[in-house]
């Protein structure tokens, strides 16, 4: 297939830093006829990009256009983000205004940078495998853990947070967005796996025991303090009345007592999703022929990345009220302490996907009769 539907996508996805300067810009203007100019130029803008993308042949895969349109809307989140943070302005200045007040919060904010940075990355990446007839899964189950974390966190600290009540057509629009994203999840849990491992690799890993894999012991040993550090910050969201929880939140992360609940449902989340991933990982790493293993690695890594990415940013952030922020004497240990928190996963998913004999089942050929 000719890379020209894919250069389309991108090309597209540019195309709403225009878009977004002319509709504020007209929009402002309060005249009909500015917005109806700024319509047409935004359909005219679209139908040239949607020719030049479908030029030769039109991918047969469903999710090539939904990831076309998501990788558009990833580039006008980014823009919301850097007009938050007064690097630009002018481009959806109206949209600030009259949007969802969650988007003006520190979480909202680090979201907005997240899908206009890492998420457009992922869609141009499935879009580039998309036209050129590779398998997408993997980064797919990226993206899937990284969708998961992000939209139950957005509906339920809406719905439990100090925004509750501001709930507006937006949030219908976002729930839209939501269930034509948790289709494409099933479309790529189904997609088969690409992995060939040679029998003989998957025999001589499964004979060695873990102190001959040295850096499987090295991930066991992390996962166990992971899971009492997820846990911990469970009870602590949970309001525990323990001495330690206390004085954890006061020293460390009083962001988890912001009054948005972001951090507190994340947190909730968190415990409830990767404290059992912990646990099964445990079993992943010791016990052989888990083909599963991969997989989950992917998801969860995704999520736990987009998750700490907008927990440590918001912690830090000047949108953040300043008591909620971490204080600064405690900022180095916070920091190195998360920042492990997010990595080492991130190892075990490469370590998982890219040296995948272990978890495989060793299915010798039958002897013919």
């Amino acid at each position: 297939m000719s890379a020209s539907a894919g250069t389309g996508v991108f090309v597209l996805s540019l195309m709403s830093i225009p878009i977004c300067y002319l509709f504020n810009s007209f929009i402002y203007n309060n005249s009909a006829e500015a917005f109806f100019f700024a319509g047409c130029t935004t359909v005219l803008i679209l139908a040239i990009s949607a020719r030049f993308m479908i030029k030769k042949k039109a991918p047969a895969d469903p999710l090539f256009y939904v990831y076309a349109v998501y990788a558009f809307f990833s580039v006008v989140n980014l823009i919301i983000g850097l007009e938050q943070d007064n690097i630009i302005d002018g481009f959806v200045t109206f949209y600030l205004k009259e949007a969802d007040p969650h988007i003006n919060t520190a979480h909202g904010h680090m979201i907005s940078f997240w899908d206009g940075c890492v998420h457009y990355l992922i869609y141009l990446l499935m879009i580039a495998a998309i036209t050129w007839g590779d398998s997408y899964r993997a980064i797919g189950l990226y993206w899937v853990g990284s969708f998961l974390m992000r939209a139950i966190v957005y509906i339920l600290g809406n719905a439990v947070g100090k925004y509750g009540t501001h709930v507006g057509p937006l949030f219908l629009l976002h729930m839209l967005y939501i269930s034509v994203s948790v289709w494409a999840c099933f479309r790529i849990f189904s997609q088969p796996s690409t992995q060939d491992i040679q029998l003989t690799s998957i025999q001589e890993a499964e004979r060695k025991s873990l102190l001959h894999r040295p850096l499987d012991l090295l991930f066991i040993i992390y996962l166990i303090p992971a899971l009492a550090f997820c846990v911990f910050r469970g009870l602590v969201a949970l309001d525990c009345s323990s001495k330690w929880c206390q004085d954890y939140t006061q020293q460390y992360e009083p962001y988890l007592k912001d009054p948005s609940a972001y951090p507190k449902v994340q947190m909730l989340v968190s415990m409830l999703y990767s404290g059992p991933y912990y646990i099964i990982a445990l079993y992943g790493l010791l016990v052989p022929g888990c083909e599963w293993m991969p997989d989950l690695t992917l998801v969860h890594s995704g999520a736990l990345a987009q998750a700490q990415f907008s927990h440590i940013g918001a912690s830090l952030h000047t949108r953040t009220p300043f008591s909620y922020r971490v204080p600064a004497d405690s900022q180095p240990v916070f920091l190195l302490v998360n920042v492990l928190y997010t990595l080492v996963p991130q190892f075990l998913c490469y370590r998982c996907c890219f040296r995948p004999a272990f978890f495989c089942r060793s299915t010798p050929e039958k002897k013919s009769e």
